[in-house]
């Protein structure tokens, strides 16, 4: 097995998200408990509703972003895909098509399944640039690629 998979998404899947609900979770909760009606200049009231605004859409994006990467494995049969408590193993026969984007330093890299699998039917993980490219050229040279 050889992880296509950067070390950078343990990172954005845990130590971002848990830092960051932490912190703010923490400071929402002191607006809250603190019945102020002035935080310095700002008025209480629309402190209050503008941090749990702020607070909400942060668990929305984590949610929907960095929280559904996953770890990726592969060899010349099968990609074994992990969300660090589940794992699953595809066959190749099963990936529709692979696609890759860029984003700032990163490559992301999404596998689209033929069928909905346990994790759905769109696989998204952070690419190691050296063994994802090395892998494509090797074991993975007849899966399906597409430039995003």
């Amino acid at each position: 097995m050889e992880r296509l998979s950067s070390n950078l998404t343990l990172f954005f899947k845990f130590f971002v998200p848990v830092f960051w609900i932490v912190f703010f979770g923490a400071f929402t909760v002191a607006v809250f408990a603190y019945k102020n009606e002035f935080y310095g200049e700002i008025p209480g009231r629309p402190l209050r509703i503008g941090s749990v605004i702020f607070f909400v859409s942060g668990l929305i994006m984590f949610f929907l972003t960095t929280m559904r990467l996953k770890r990726v494995e592969g060899n010349s049969e099968h990609l074994i895909i992990t969300d660090y408590f589940k794992t699953f193993r595809y066959a190749h026969a099963g990936i529709d098509k692979i696609t890759e984007s860029k984003f700032a330093f990163l490559k992301l890299v999404t596998i689209h399944l033929k069928e909905k699998g346990s994790f759905g039917i769109k696989i998204p993980f952070i690419a190691s640039a050296s063994r994802y490219e090395e892998f494509m050229r090797n074991a993975g040279a007849h899966l399906p690629r597409e430039k995003a």
